[in-house]
């Protein structure tokens, strides 16, 4: 089982390092401009495009359960049709955010509430990127395709492609040719595109059978597909309104708040997305076995992948307690950012164990397309974490706003185990 586990997480971790690694190579870019006004330029604008893109997070999460059941049942046909459906509805989704970019633009401007300094290089940064909507959600298709059907190392290639490409490019737009917060922007942009060329030309591997549009479209199975997605959207809808309100308190505290914010959540994406190649995982194997009706294998599935969870949360801690100012030292050379994210470096190295459980979770629940079970936890946990940040960011400020995000973590992971033990009786 471990092996099993192994084969599917270790490609997945090695594409999803590189895109915290990414994160904070732009961070580290912008960090070096000058001020904490362009670290805190490139965080809403990258708040902004979660506020979008995490919003369809479904066709990643709901493509790969779904496609992981018909692989459990040996169904082709139905492993074709969930990816048809899916990449027909990014690209709808994608061109229309490119045709209503402005409104989009100037809502989430207003939801995220920039100071005045920050707002034009946040403005100017989403114009840019957004042009890459189409690219990017056909991707999230894309890879939970390719995850459903076992082969997480497509996803490793596309990922590397897509983030080398733009870590090149960004570096000689921004430091060649000087064109700062643009640069940075382009160089995403042209990464996404790039990835979605290099997705589909892998698609040639799979000799995918032949499926009408009738098919694709046939409403009985778009309504059951629908509401699958439907309720990982809806669970998706809460994660967005807990990280940006996360992002507008700090922004609300000034740049410099903004920017340690910014830094110490580098640290937590980086754990989420190691994380995440577990959670990948268990969806591939939790659908296979649930999908084949195989209930001994996929007990010990689940007991496996939290052996994993236990010991990367504890190795993430131990890393970011000896690892201290160093980690923050190749993030920004800004003194005052420096200094100030010490007060609150704490909260950082708490993250792994507190947050590790509602990962592995979210990857058997989307597995088994328990998907309404998992919108009712997180709705849980986000009043957790409301309630939290009202009681205690008048009092304790920054310092609240990080317990109320620590608690948010753990009551996910809680709920989880609670709704699913009570669910298999």
């Amino acid at each position: 089982m471990n092996k099993r586990i192994l084969k599917l997480a270790l490609p997945s971790i090695a594409a999803n390092v590189t895109t915290p690694l990414l994160g904070m190579v732009d961070t580290a870019i912008t960090g070096h401009m000058g001020g904490a006004v362009y670290i805190a330029a490139i965080a809403v604008g990258g708040v902004m495009f979660n506020m979008l893109y995490w919003l369809f997070g479904f066709l990643r999460a709901g493509t790969s359960g779904l496609c992981a059941r018909a692989y459990g049942a040996d169904d082709r046909e139905q492993m074709a049709l969930v990816l048809y459906r899916s990449l027909m509805l990014a690209c709808c989704v994608g061109f229309a955010m490119i045709a209503l970019q402005y409104p989009l633009a100037e809502l989430l401007i207003a939801i995220v509430s920039p100071d005045p300094a920050t707002e034009p290089l946040a403005r100017q940064y989403f114009t840019i990127v957004i042009w890459g909507a189409p690219a990017t959600l056909a991707s999230f298709a894309l890879s939970g395709w390719f995850l459903g059907m076992h082969d997480s190392k497509i996803n490793l290639w596309i990922s590397l492609i897509i983030n080398i490409t733009n870590i090149i490019i960004s570096l000689l737009l921004v430091y060649v040719l000087g064109w700062k917060v643009g640069g940075v922007a382009t160089g995403t942009l042209a990464a996404q595109w790039i990835g979605l060329i290099s997705g589909v030309t892998f698609l040639g591997k799979f000799r995918l059978p032949h499926q009408s549009l009738a098919m694709v479209c046939r409403w009985e199975e778009l309504k059951a597909f629908f509401k699958v997605n439907g309720f990982i959207m809806f669970r998706t809808i809460f994660i967005i309104l807990t990280t940006v309100w996360f992002t507008r308190c700090g922004a609300k505290q000034g740049a410099v708040i903004l920017a340690v914010n910014t830094m110490l959540m580098q640290l937590f994406m980086f754990f989420s997305y190691v994380m995440d190649g577990f959670a990948y995982a268990g969806e591939a194997l939790v659908g296979e076995y649930s999908g084949g009706g195989k209930i001994n294998q996929e007990k010990r599935c689940i007991a496996a992948l939290f052996r994993w969870g236990w010991g990367l949360a504890i190795s993430f801690t131990l890393m970011y307690f000896v690892g201290g100012e160093a980690f923050l030292s190749l993030l920004s050379s800004d003194k005052e950012v420096i200094g100030a994210s010490r007060d609150f470096w704490w909260w950082a190295v708490t993250v792994p164990l507190a947050g590790f459980a509602g990962f592995v979770w979210d990857g058997v629940y989307i597995g088994r397309t328990m998907v309404r079970e998992m919108a009712i936890t997180i709705m849980i946990a986000s009043a957790i974490y409301f309630a939290i940040y009202l009681i205690l960011f008048p009092i304790m400020s920054n310092h609240g706003l990080w317990i109320a995000f620590v608690c948010y973590l753990l009551t996910r992971g809680i709920s989880q185990w609670v709704l699913f033990r009570r669910n298999r009786g």
